[in-house]
């Protein structure tokens, strides 16, 4: 069976509380052999750098979501280094921009919009730089009407820092972008719904050496769970939906997409 990596997952939600244990044992059984849990504040990076101490099979990122940006500390550069010395901290994140949530495009006080940008903003450099320090990359989360300013905040790093633009549902014209900074994307279950066609037809823009698989669990679950609890072993079915749009073997996504995953997260072993 060939070997993949889940290389987006939030294993410390309450949602793989009542068999955690079963959910690993299933992602083992479907060749999963590592899953990259998935920091979203102080708590939730701490959580996963316990995990990860717990199982082999588990890495940690460690960061602060931007929809949490209003609650990080003004500067969260301290905790970063802190929490990156662990051996088993393969990147910073999940860090980025997000504009979907804003107020403004939920119908309230669009004059609220500007300053949470801006915390954004700030909180997503405190990141690169802290990576930048300590010869890590980034996880990126870009959603909304924002990929133009987490390039622009990206930018002045790309020459020290790397990013994984997760979850990747952008335009070619994106992708090419990200590309030409040297960072690369991933893709999630999105890719085998039967309204994804655009995920799929980035998937076979994307050279094999700049993609990673993810699940994003415990959402976006691909058919045929569509709807139900995502977990780590179904990266096996966007492996499948990812080699059929490629023309490849199993064998050789797996070959590639594991190595390009050991050259992002160099402490990944």
């Amino acid at each position: 069976m060939s070997e993949f990596f889940d290389t987006h997952a939030h294993l410390d939600y309450p949602d793989f509380a009542a068999d955690f244990t079963d959910v690993l044992a299933r992602a083992r059984a479907a060749g999963i052999s590592r899953v990259i849990a998935i920091g979203t504040d102080a708590e939730s990076s701490r959580r996963v750098i316990e995990l990860a101490e717990g199982h082999e099979m588990i890495f940690a990122v460690v960061g602060w979501h931007p929809n949490d940006a209003a609650a990080a500390p003004e500067d969260v550069r301290p905790l970063l280094r802190s929490l990156a010395r662990h051996p088993k901290v393969v990147a910073l994140g999940e860090t980025g921009l997000d504009y979907y949530r804003l107020p403004g495009t939920r119908g309230e006080n669009a004059a609220e919009d500007a300053p949470i940008k801006l915390r954004q903003a700030a909180l997503f450099r405190q990141h690169l730089e802290v990576a930048a320090e300590t010869g890590l990359n980034c996880v990126i989360h870009q959603r909304g009407d924002c990929f133009a300013d987490t390039l622009a905040v990206l930018e002045p790093f790309a020459d020290r820092v790397r990013g994984q633009f997760h979850c990747f549902a952008g335009t070619r014209a994106e992708l090419e972008r990200v590309l030409a900074l040297n960072s690369l994307v991933s893709f999630t279950g999105i890719a085998t719904f039967k309204n994804g066609q655009n995920v799929r037809d980035r998937i076979a823009a994307t050279p094999a050496d700049k993609l990673m698989l993810e699940t994003d669990c415990p959402f976006l679950a691909p058919v045929p769970y569509r709807g139900k609890r995502c977990e780590p072993a179904f990266v096996r079915e966007i492996a499948a939906t990812v080699a059929e749009v490629k023309g490849c073997s199993l064998k050789a996504l797996s070959q590639a997409t594991c190595a390009t995953a050991r050259a992002f997260f160099p402490k990944l072993r």
